[in-house]
């Protein structure tokens, strides 16, 4: 029995949570259309404690996916615009000069910025300079901000999600290796398919607006999220996601030929250890106690996409990370439970 089914307390909130995600679905398809695996992969980085980068052209409503999944979750919302003129003190806040009536004594208080909220969506995150980028690192890392050498903390759940436009590139600032490394999925939003696309148009263009009700609360997505750590994962599970981030990098012994070939630079520990935070929330929502390595393979592409880094040969032949993730997949072979005993 795991250290999860041990626990009567967890397990009635893994049975709620169940019943939960198809109450959930259905209350946020009131509003958005289609966009399934988009929304599986945010509730799989909301439960992990992760943060998402959202790419994809205009109009694919990402903004309207991210509010309408804060009312369902019954969070607070936050969207900031970036710009090339925001100001790192425009997300965090600022300190303000305020006097007393009474004694006539001025003091300093910190005005809080839009980044104190539970869901916070950076817009065009790539249109405003890295000063600006950078002050989200500490509050995506720490859950805290700092403000003239005084530390705020930021209310619980806390999850970041950035937009980027891949169209549009003039006046852009990419985001460093540094900071996409914070990011632990980057998910690509697709076009959808025809008959959405035809759904879509039909509903948007009538005088009716879906109300989602709420389904979970935020100590509901707190105790999910301690759950989810406490999901044990066999050490096979462990080694396969490990050996798939350390495959990765050309100077490591174990990369297969074309990593060297085709890559600059490969995934860093944080990739291993949002691989096996993807797979126990992916196993969690899918009601289950035990991670696979099948699990592991759900999640490698948000993942492990923009933690690699490709090189003049591989943009010469047209290869992707993407690709190169497939290729990986298939060279790193899957150790089996009977490996290990054979070993003891």
């Amino acid at each position: 029995m795991t250290d999860v089914a041990k626990q009567p307390a967890d397990v009635r909130i893994i049975e709620n949570l169940r019943q939960a995600k198809a109450k959930l679905l259905a209350e946020l398809h009131k509003v958005i259309i289609g966009q399934d695996d988009v929304i599986e992969l945010l509730l799989q980085a909301i439960l992990s404690r992760g943060h998402c980068l959202l790419v994809g052209v205009p109009g694919l409503a990402k903004t309207l996916m991210v509010s309408t999944l804060a009312d369902v979750l019954k969070l607070q919302f936050n969207r900031i615009q970036f710009t090339p003129d925001l100001m790192p003190s425009d997300i965090t806040g600022t300190e303000i000069i305020e006097e007393d009536r009474t004694t006539g004594k001025r003091e300093f208080r910190f005005v809080k910025g839009p980044i104190f909220a539970n869901i916070i969506l950076a817009d065009e995150i790539n249109r405003t300079p890295p000063k600006t980028q950078a002050a989200l690192l500490q509050a995506m890392q720490e859950y805290h901000v700092t403000a003239a050498g005084t530390r705020h903390d930021l209310q619980l759940p806390f999850f970041v999600l950035a937009t980027q436009n891949p169209i549009e590139q003039e006046g852009t600032y990419p985001l460093p290796e540094a900071q996409l490394d914070r990011f632990m999925f980057m998910v690509f939003v697709d076009y959808p398919s025809r008959d959405e696309e035809r759904l879509i148009v039909k509903t948007t263009t009538m005088d009716i607006v879906g109300k989602p009700e709420p389904v979970l609360s935020a100590e509901d997505i707190l105790a999910l999220q301690r759950i989810v750590r406490k999901i044990p994962v066999s050490q096979h599970v462990t080694d396969y996601a490990v050996n798939l981030a350390r495959a990765s990098r050309p100077d490591d012994p174990t990369a297969p030929e074309f990593v060297g070939k085709y890559l600059t630079w490969g995934a860093g520990p944080r990739a291993g250890q949002y691989l096996i935070l993807g797979a126990k929330s992916r196993a969690l929502l899918h009601g289950r106690y035990n991670v696979s390595c099948e699990d592991v393979r759900a999640v490698i592409q948000p993942v492990m996409r923009h933690r690699i880094f490709t090189n003049f040969n591989a943009d010469a032949e047209g290869i992707k990370p993407e690709d190169l993730i497939e290729m990986l997949l298939k060279t790193v072979p899957e150790s089996s439970v009977k490996d290990y005993a054979a070993a003891t």
